[in-house]
């Protein structure tokens, strides 16, 4: 066992664990981030090269979080002197009489985030290549853009072995030990901290069971899948056009996004907000492409410009909770482990905040967002109802 005892040590070096890792380190805390996978790598839920950032929420606490975290990823992309974000607007489509639609335009009405309500009559001048289904309603919101996530994942990481912290990739944690100093255990040795923030997506529930605790969350596979234009530029991120999310459509209940053709040339980002059940450490036995075939009928009706069968499909893993809200919280028994859990598919752009957060949360400060909708406690009658 090393002597060393850190201040913390963090165990997941995705987005989440990167951000919380870099403000323990920036704020002279001596940080360990540990990451069970050799860096960089496709195995969890934050590699890729775009993400979606966005005000559009129905809940008011989304969006007050989205505010802040503009601003830190506008830190960040100074400090590390690397572009971490393109403005390119969102479209929000869904049907005006629909439950998502009306709640998130209140949300950025009642919060005075700058859009665009689209006329129907005007749509099509402004969104080229778009069918706008009859009874949805459009708008536009302009502050929304592209994250370059795979350049801001080694941005972060980066900047926190600048301010003096310490990564071992290739390192699985296979034991935890609770404690006033916790101990952590890999194959390589043991390593003490004084306080732990776990941050390990899929794997959350792998480590917690050291912990005596289990969430309930539900890790799904989904197909990320790009499409080709039928004319090159129809849907290029360089001709203006805006990221999407419909929320609901004859297709599903469930959200469909999009980005703009960028990291594939003549190749357009668009995907099913929803996975089905898999391992995560079996990921590709699960083979299920429902999401794929009402992706193809969403595309035939609603985007002419594109060949209706994927060029190309990677894949992505959610951890999801029954709300789909986060978990940010400590641990309900031992007041030094803090978990980060259950992003849901929605965490990346919230990077930086929940970083910030779940540093708060490690070195005992006041968190600077009410975290009410984010504690553990709020399983406790789903757990027994599981029973």
């Amino acid at each position: 066992m090393s002597s060393q005892v850190y201040d913390c040590i963090v165990i997941g070096a995705g987005i989440q664990g990167s951000c919380t890792a870099y403000y323990l380190a920036k704020n002279n805390k001596k940080t360990l981030l540990l990451e069970q996978f050799v860096l960089p790598h496709s195995r969890g839920s934050s590699h890729g090269q775009t993400r979606i950032i966005r005000k559009a929420y129905e809940q008011d606490f989304y969006v007050r979080m989205m505010e802040e975290s503009y601003k830190l990823w506008a830190e960040l992309e100074k400090e590390a002197d690397v572009k971490l974000y393109r403005r390119t607007g969102l479209l929000l489509l869904g049907p005006e009489n629909g439950r998502g639609f009306p709640i998130i335009k209140d949300t950025l009405q009642r919060n005075k985030v700058p859009m665009v309500v689209l006329k129907r009559e005007e749509f099509s001048q402004h969104i080229p290549n778009f069918n706008l289904s009859s009874g949805d309603g459009a708008l536009v919101d302009t502050t929304a853009g592209v994250l370059y996530a795979d350049k801001a994942l080694v941005a972060i990481q980066r900047l926190f072995q600048s301010h003096g912290g310490v990564i071992k990739d290739g390192e699985k944690v296979i034991g935890i030990t609770p404690g006033p100093v916790v101990t952590v255990t890999t194959p390589s040795g043991a390593y003490q901290a004084k306080k732990l923030v776990i941050t390990a997506g899929p794997w959350a529930n792998t480590l917690l069971s050291h912990t005596g605790l289990g969430l309930p969350l539900q890790v799904v596979k989904l197909n990320v899948c790009y499409w080709q234009e039928k004319v090159p530029g129809s849907y290029d991120i360089r001709n203006r056009f805006p990221c999407f999310v419909q929320v609901e459509s004859l297709e599903s209940e469930h959200h469909i996004y999009g980005l703009p053709s960028n990291e594939y040339p003549g190749l357009m980002k668009v995907c099913y907000h929803i996975g089905k059940d898999t391992d995560p450490d079996g990921r590709d036995r699960q083979t299920n492409q429902d999401d794929i075939e009402i992706l193809k009928r969403y595309i035939t009706r609603c985007m002419p410009g594109l060949v209706p069968v994927p060029a190309v499909v990677e894949s992505c893993l959610y951890t999801i909770t029954p709300d789909t809200d986060f978990v940010l919280d400590r641990h309900p028994t031992y007041s030094n482990i803090v978990i980060g859990a259950g992003f849901s598919g929605h965490g990346f752009k919230f990077g930086p905040v929940i970083g910030k957060i779940l540093y708060e949360l490690s070195t005992e400060q006041v968190p600077s967002h009410d975290l009410t909708p984010f504690k553990i406690s709020r399983f406790q009658a789903h757990s027994k109802s599981a029973l």
